[in-house]
């Protein structure tokens, strides 16, 4: 039975790719319903695999995934999923399937952007925005959905540090203001500041979890 109380519940996920190398080994983790976590760990631990799962583009060998839907994922380089030719149109562009009136579109539209503080871009071509200007438009178009839940792979990869802390922060009110549930993955480790919890994976299992500053104190006291 599953614990309303958690908008991603995983349980004993294996995950493994043709040639039988396992990347997930029984990984199992919470996230609660209207909370921002983080994931952590090294290359090749199996962070973005596990988002990927989440996400519908993997299918696990075994295990229990339950997700409050509807879910939005925001990759880590916002050209792999911004499609449209203008702002606008590429927040409206995940809207298509809803069949909204023009008038209810183009209200969500402005919705989304204005909670990512780029109403005003709304006409501006895709290709005349800066990274992290891309990163907020790829997340907009998951709140125009109305998303309950938010997978976001490294979305601060690219980004330098000013931009990156902004992004993480305005994640964090979104989270809070819309209830939204969200699991972050990333390597840096001053964007722990801004969760309410955070998972650490080795070796595709959680091998530790909670408090992201006691997490982040570790981490910083384990001899690379």
């Amino acid at each position: 039975m599953n614990d309303s109380s958690f908008g991603i519940s995983v349980k004993d996920i294996d995950f493994s790719w043709s040639y039988g190398v396992p990347i997930l080994q029984s990984c199992s983790l919470d996230v609660p319903k209207g909370e921002f976590w983080m994931l952590l760990g090294t290359n090749g631990s199996g962070k973005s695999t596990l988002l990927r799962i989440l996400a519908g583009l993997l299918t696990p060998q075994k295990g229990e995934i339950f997700m409050t839907e509807p879910m939005g994922f925001v990759f880590q380089n916002p050209d792999h999923q911004l499609v449209m030719p203008t702002v606008g149109a590429d927040v409206a562009f995940g809207l298509v399937k809803e069949k909204l009136s023009l008038v209810a579109i183009k209200d969500r539209v402005r919705e989304a952007l204005a909670a990512v503080n780029l109403l005003d871009l709304e006409r501006r071509p895709i290709y005349a925005l800066s990274g992290g200007q891309k990163q907020r438009i790829a997340i907009a178009g998951a709140l125009a959905r109305h998303c309950e839940v938010l997978l976001l792979d490294e979305p601060t990869a690219l980004l330098d540090a000013d931009t990156q802390l902004e992004l993480v922060a305005q994640v964090q009110r979104l989270v809070k203001n819309r209830n939204i549930t969200a699991l972050w993955v990333t390597h840096r480790l001053d964007e722990l500041d801004y969760a309410d919890g955070a998972f650490l994976l080795e070796a595709g299992k959680v091998v530790a979890q909670g408090d992201p500053i006691f997490l982040k104190e570790k981490l910083l006291k384990t001899p690379n």
